[in-house]
């Protein structure tokens, strides 16, 4: 049978959830200020070929280590035009772009890389996803990848499914992997373990997490049940 919290050991019990935002002496919320603006713009010269060459030239520069000045010494280009062309301010000439290409050790064709790259997106329709199975996959739990891009510009591979689970069992596969994942209830109960902590979930309920701790639905308290799992991995990672 599966256990419930009564079953566990001390110190496993129902988890208390860190709250987003944190109040002050007065009462007053203070909310944490998001890295991100997800309705900012990007530069609106973002497929300019100057700015995607510019980009491109502080990112070898800073992969290799050198400081702007020490580029300037190894291509004999001064400081104020390589601060230019990092910024996108100025088209740099073939003569230029050759000399950069030699002290960074890329081809000149690698600066446009940028500007000529595509960004992919993925539409599935409603009932359409891949059904895949996953370790601990059994009869009544249905994993449903939404959507899938490897190679991108974010470096960060991200799998959408949908989880089904409409017959209970006595045993519960537990998962491990590197990344992060985030749950969101959609339907049904379940009480869900994450390293020694268990949260209770109803629908609406969300859960965001270091999946690197051993996790999974501890006790299917509700079905059937549905719930969005998101794993983000590095790109460079087996996920």
């Amino acid at each position: 049978m599966a256990k419930t919290a009564s079953d566990l050991k001390p110190g496993a019990g129902p988890a208390k959830a860190k709250p987003l935002a944190k109040v002050s002496a007065d009462g007053k919320t203070i909310r944490t200020p998001l890295t991100q603006n997800p309705h900012a713009i990007r530069d609106t010269r973002e497929k300019v070929l100057e700015v995607a060459i510019g980009r491109e030239v502080r990112a070898f520069r800073k992969k290799l280590g050198i400081t702007v000045a020490d580029l300037a010494v190894a291509t004999d280009i001064s400081l104020g035009m390589l601060s230019k062309i990092e910024n996108g301010i100025t088209s740099p000439s073939l003569t230029t772009l050759q000399a950069l290409s030699r002290a960074l050790g890329v081809p000149v064709t690698a600066f446009f890389r940028r500007f000529e790259e595509e960004r992919s997106a993925v539409f599935v329709k409603a009932g359409e996803g891949l059904d895949v199975e996953r370790r601990g996959t059994r009869a009544g739990h249905q994993y449903n990848l939404l959507g899938h891009i490897g190679s991108n510009t974010s470096g960060v591979v991200v799998e959408p499914y949908l989880i089904t689970l409409t017959e209970d069992s006595d045993v519960f596969p537990t998962f491990q992997h590197e990344g992060m994942e985030f749950l969101y209830m959609l339907e049904g109960e379940v009480v869900y373990r994450h390293g020694s902590n268990l949260y209770p979930m109803k629908p609406g309920d969300s859960l965001f997490f270091d999946a690197d701790a051993p996790h999974g639905p501890e006790q299917l308290t509700k079905l059937p049940m549905r719930y969005l799992s998101i794993i983000c991995y590095p790109q460079n990672s087996a996920g």
